[in-house]
């Protein structure tokens, strides 16, 4: 049976604006070193858990259920952390990671596929 849907603090549910999924976007960061680890999707419920029990939990798009990080692989994500963007449509998430954040196995989703772009120079 699974557990019982943990309620979303209304003070807070009121401040997201979700997508037409009722998601929101959740940038995940190592709380010491400020590395970017991955990026999620949230509803309600998820965000709450994450918000109440001190593990992150997750919306999964795909297989259409919640999934709290770590639970099959180990690789844990322990909340530090949470803020809301200032205009309500993402989350930042400040983790201790235990193992690998990428389900590839690596460290960070964002260092195996960097992408060429030129780099800006301010204006003098």
């Amino acid at each position: 049976m699974p557990p019982a849907p943990t309620p979303l603090d209304p003070t807070i549910a009121a401040l997201l604006k979700r997508d037409a999924s009722g998601l929101v976007a959740a940038v995940v960061q190592h709380h010491e070193s400020r590395e970017v680890l991955m990026v999620g999707w949230m509803n309600d419920e998820a965000l709450a858990r994450t918000l109440t029990t001190g593990r992150v939990t997750f919306w999964s798009r795909s297989r259409g259920e919640l999934w709290r990080k770590g639970d099959t692989s180990g690789h844990v994500q322990w909340v530090r952390r949470v803020s809301l963007d200032c205009d309500g449509d993402a989350l930042l998430l400040e983790v201790e990671q235990v193992g690998a954040a990428c389900h590839t196995g690596d460290r960070t989703c964002f260092d195996s596929r960097p992408l060429a772009a030129v780099v800006g120079v301010p204006d003098e």
